[in-house]
């Protein structure tokens, strides 16, 4: 499961409501919150934390909280 995955099941967040919501496809959504490779896009994610009345920045942050600055 994807970092975005554990966030919606921490938050309880029906991914068929978000993909009403948002218009992104249920099988791009399970995709996101599945696979690791899966690369999410910008407007995907601001999509998803406006559908979940989320800040952007705050689900940005939880999302990618492991990437860092090489050299760091």
């Amino acid at each position: 499961m994807t970092e975005l995955g554990l966030y919606l099941a921490r938050k309880s967040i029906n991914k068929a409501e978000i993909s009403r919501k948002t218009g992104i496809s249920a099988s791009r959504l399970s995709e996101l919150t599945l696979n690791t490779g899966a690369h999410l896009r910008a407007k995907e994610l601001y999509l998803i934390a406006l559908a979940m009345d989320a800040d952007p920045c705050e689900l940005l942050k939880s999302i990618f909280k492991n990437v860092e600055l090489e050299g760091l």
